[in-house]
């Protein structure tokens, strides 16, 4: 059986979520599945993010589905009960890091120093998130912070300023594993339930990722 993270590595691109409407979850989630996108990360930015993972569980089991922004060992524990495969933070918490391993949940914390990398790695997390990617310096920064810990085995996930037209310069590097993205699930095209330019824009990322592979 496929670990988590030979899972995403295979999919390769996560859809990042924020949604207002619990009601709206499932059709997203069918959405991404039907144009070929399998994993998704809901953050816990609003009141509706438990019930949305919670259905998404339940209705669309073809569905790997996260929940982002935990930014306490309660919100971790909440990810957990409604139902979601992995939790990823903006930051590094060791607090929230510990909360997560003590409940066995794949647990991605966010880092963009070399500081923050090490004392992630020190507490077993081998699966991190480089944010925000972009801002923090780019493809170029995380190539150099590698260029350090390459060696202890660590994988990214870069997030944070990613698209359809720069996602291929990141996922070149052998360390990461996937990318996240708000493009392609934009609030206002969730709200309006324009369920065909979603699944429009996740065909686009998904081609630009093959592409890039040839």
């Amino acid at each position: 059986m496929k670990t988590l993270l030979e899972k995403l590595s295979a999919i390769r691109l996560v859809p990042v979520v924020v949604i207002h409407d619990a009601d709206k979850a499932v059709p997203l989630a069918k959405a991404l599945l039907d144009n070929g996108c399998a994993c998704m990360e809901i953050t816990f930015r609003t009141p509706a993010a438990a019930e949305a993972i919670a259905r998404i569980s339940r209705e669309v089991p073809g569905m790997l589905v996260g929940a982002g922004t935990l930014l306490t060992p309660e919100q971790v524990q909440a990810a957990c009960r409604a139902g979601a495969s992995f939790g990823v933070a903006p930051g590094f918490d060791p607090q929230v890091v510990k909360a997560a391993a003590g409940m066995d949940f794949l647990f991605v914390p966010g880092v963009s120093t070399a500081s923050e990398m090490s004392q992630a790695l020190s507490l077993g997390c081998l699966f991190q998130k480089f944010f925000p990617a972009e801002a923090a310096g780019g493809v170029r920064m995380l190539k150099s912070l590698l260029a350090a810990f390459r060696h202890t085995g660590v994988r990214i996930m870069p997030t944070g300023g990613i698209n359809a037209g720069n996602i291929g310069s990141w996922l070149e590097i052998p360390e990461v594993a996937a990318c996240g993205g708000s493009w392609i699930c934009e609030s206002p095209l969730i709200e309006a339930g324009d369920w065909e330019e979603i699944g429009r824009r996740t065909r686009e990322a998904l081609k630009a990722l093959k592409a890039d592979a040839l």
